[in-house]
């Protein structure tokens, strides 16, 4: 049974930095596309940021120069490492696995977490 679980929310205040984990299970994930959205209350879910088999990495505008996606493919684990934090970068962060269709900001990852609360207090 393959699960994805993030780790590593909190609340920090404006300018912190918090590292976002998300641990892979029950498959290998070195070949496949991995990435984080997020949703804010009474917002839809949006991209972050993602990171392929390669390594090559994609952010969202609002995030880049602040955000860092990485990816330990031995311990099929990717983080997001996140810098001077914004009031509206506040959200629960999801975990994505495995691109099943569309592109790497799309919606269409296989697996899916349950999600990490962050909070940036201003």
């Amino acid at each position: 049974q393959v699960q994805v679980v993030e780790s590593g929310g909190g609340l920090v205040q404006a300018g912190g930095s918090l590292r976002l984990s998300c641990a892979a299970s029950g498959r290998t994930f070195s070949s496949s596309a991995m990435a984080w959205f997020r949703q804010a209350p009474g917002k839809e879910r949006e991209f972050v940021a993602a990171i392929n088999w390669s390594k090559s990495t994609y952010y969202r505008d609002s995030v880049k120069g602040r955000f860092t996606i990485s990816r330990d493919n031995a311990k099929n684990t990717v983080y997001l490492q996140m810098n001077s934090l914004k009031p509206e970068d506040t959200a629960v962060y999801y975990c994505a696995a495995d691109l099943a269709y569309g592109n790497y900001y799309s919606a269409g990852y296989h697996y899916w977490g349950q999600g990490t609360q962050v909070t940036v207090s201003s």
